[in-house]
């Protein structure tokens, strides 16, 4: 899994070939069919060992301590920015790099893709709610939405860091996230 993911991070899917998969993991063309019947059995398993791994990440981080809800959506923001490091490929999702490229194709892996990066999404959604009561803006936002945002935001500034081989419009990306949500929890915040 761990040859798969690094690998379909630095080539994408469709460049990653099963060949290449094998050589990277140290097995045989056999035992890698042994295991997965094909690539896009592989691409699955790719997407589930994702959300496994990320979301043991992120379920120990330490964006969960602060005591207010607003301050754990900032943290979380922190440690997303914190993660952008080494190379493109390195902090990239590969969740998002495959969708992005099979959504059509191969509905398997597409809807795997979506239940990490929507899964993700739904575990930020209680601080959002949170926060969306502790700045008095209940009934005008949405907790969903507003986590899915957070996601969207995170996928485009990967693209665009694809785009320029430069983990800086990210990091832009990650700041102006960080500037709205502050806007809209902590200019609220009495405190």
């Amino acid at each position: 899994m761990q040859a798969a993911v690094t690998l379909i991070r630095q080539h994408g899917y469709a460049a990653t070939t099963v060949d290449q998969l094998c050589a990277a993991a140290g097995v045989t063309k056999g035992a890698f069919f042994h295991h997965f019947k094909s690539k896009d059995e592989l691409g699955v398993a790719a997407a589930h060992h994702w959300s496994t791994t990320t979301g043991e990440l992120f379920a120990s981080a330490p964006y969960h301590e602060p005591a207010k809800a607003a301050d754990r959506v900032l943290a979380y923001i922190r440690f997303r920015r914190e993660l952008v490091q080494g190379d493109v490929s390195e902090f990239t999702c590969l969740v998002g790099t495959m969708v992005q490229e099979i959504h059509c194709d191969a509905p398997d892996i597409r809807d795997a893709c979506k239940d990490s990066i929507f899964g993700h999404a739904h575990t930020l959604e209680a601080d959002f709610d949170k926060a969306i009561a502790e700045a008095g803006l209940s009934g005008q936002l949405n907790a969903a939405s507003l986590a899915q945002h957070t996601q969207a935001v995170l996928q485009g500034g990967f693209i665009l860091a694809k785009a320029q081989n430069d983990k800086q419009p990210v990091l832009d990306s990650l700041d102006h996230l960080e500037r709205y949500m502050t806007c809209l929890f902590k200019n609220k915040d009495p405190d």
